[in-house]
């Protein structure tokens, strides 16, 4: 788990804000929601690594790209900055982790961490290892596909199963209702919300349809489970947060328990799946990461492996972007001082495309992370209070199930051109579904 460091706010007597573009804020909305990478990338020229925006859906906004401010806005005092408004509890519910703020969070994060860490992920490893080899039973061999929808479907029966700890009828309700919902939440959380209602035909009342569908099938999990014989000594992740308690003695609601669910089967499946896509759309077109790769995975090392999933997520950001709300009169980053109000938000993907951070950093080199951590500007999972819960579970995963596939796949190189960036809403995927044309190994490596 990472530890914050608190870092008090000196008194702010005036607000000294970055500058920005003078653009309308229509157009200023309508290029952040569009094209955010190539819009901060262009500004940032002009204004440098913090400026000012108006957007639609955050009001005023700083954005800041560089990992110092970053690394600051992360690690300061909860009371002064929040997570951003609106965010992500608007589709997952009021009851989830991205909803909460200050004392609320924190007690929320310490019933969640202990699912995502040490003995409960290396019970998972199993899980990921079976989805990924039944997954890829029926894979083409000799000719292209895509490898985005076998990854999302291995990473949600994963998480599924972690979650519930077993196989039914309503997990099979489950794999239909959440891949749509997923795509269609995904587009709606970066726009506004709705001034009005659009009627049942509109993609907020199919999303709302789709939610009271997952309400009915947790309901029935949870009756399920906690009639079991056996409830004390399940290990999968819904009994455990069933067990437990807050230091008052209180639990979750049911209802808060959904929406953390659902939080972790949304956001866990989408951004893990599309981070491995990416990774067969990378190693394929680099065979010296290919051939290194494919060595190691016939030992029980994982050294370069780690190392190529460090860069693939530097060098394809699957989200881009972690904001923060501004609660005391004003915050003091860097230079400035935010007023009250203000939303500020990091760019992830700006940060790790510095050439002062990462040297060459259009290069994918996964030898820049062997032998060293990643520094400062190494951030796909956000940071401080609110860095992902289940970043721990998502780099186990991607390791099983990359090593699974190199052991039993031969996997082509190709001299196309890298796949351009995608944007499905809130992550980036390869805009042709990573893909590849593989070949099954006769005998598996390592075996």
């Amino acid at each position: 788990m990472t530890e914050t460091v608190t870092v008090v706010q000196p008194e702010i007597t005036e607000a000294r804000i970055p500058p920005g573009p003078r653009i309308p804020v229509v157009l200023q909305g309508a290029g952040y929601a569009l094209a955010r990478r190539w819009m901060v990338k262009r500004i940032s020229r002009r204004y440098g690594d913090i400026f000012t925006l108006r957007l639609p859906m955050f009001g005023r906004t700083v954005i800041v790209a560089e990992p110092q401010l970053a690394k600051q806005l992360f690690q300061a005092n909860t009371e002064d900055v929040g997570n951003v408004q609106p965010n992500l509890s608007r589709i997952l519910g009021s009851g989830s982790v991205f909803a909460l703020d200050g004392t609320d969070h924190r007690r929320r994060r310490k019933l969640l961490t202990p699912p995502f860490h040490g003995k409960s992920i290396r019970n998972y490893e199993a899980i990921f290892e079976e989805e990924t080899l039944r997954e890829s039973a029926n894979w083409p061999e000799g000719r292209e596909f895509e490898t985005l929808e076998p990854m999302m479907r291995i990473t949600l029966n994963a998480i599924l199963r972690a979650v519930f700890g077993a196989d039914g009828e309503q997990l099979d309700e489950l794999r239909r209702i959440i891949p749509p919902w997923v795509t269609l939440g995904s587009r709606l959380a970066v726009l506004p919300n709705p001034t009005r209602d659009y009627g049942r035909f509109s993609p907020w009342a199919r999303l709302a349809r789709y939610r009271s569908q997952y309400d009915a099938v947790i309901d029935q999990l949870i009756e399920r489970i906690e009639s079991d014989p056996d409830f004390e000594h399940r290990d999968d992740i819904l009994a455990l947060l069933l067990r437990s308690t807050y230091e008052d003695g209180s639990a979750m609601s049911r209802k808060d328990i959904g929406d953390e669910l659902l939080t972790l089967l949304a956001a866990g499946h989408e951004t893990t799946a599309s981070t491995l896509g990416w990774a067969f759309e990378r190693i394929s077109r680099h065979p010296d990461v290919l051939a290194e790769l494919v060595a190691e995975a016939a030992t029980d090392g994982n050294e370069y492996r780690q190392a190529t999933i460090l860069e693939i997520q530097r060098v394809r950001t699957v989200i881009d972007f972690a904001g923060r709300h501004v609660y005391a009169p004003a915050f003091e980053l860097g230079d400035w001082a935010i007023p009250r109000g203000y939303s500020v938000i990091v760019a992830l993907a700006a940060i790790q495309e510095r050439p002062d951070e990462f040297p060459d950093p259009d290069r994918f080199d996964p030898q820049r992370f062997v032998g060293s951590r990643p520094g400062l500007g190494w951030i796909p999972f956000g940071g401080g209070t609110r860095r992902c819960v289940g970043a721990a579970f998502a780099n186990v995963e991607m390791d099983v199930v990359l090593r699974t596939v190199l052991r039993h796949f031969v996997i082509e190189t190709t001299t196309a051109p890298g796949e351009k960036v995608h944007s499905r809403g809130v992550a980036y995927t390869p805009k042709s579904g990573g893909r590849v044309v593989v070949h099954r190994r006769a005998t598996a490596l390592g075996q």
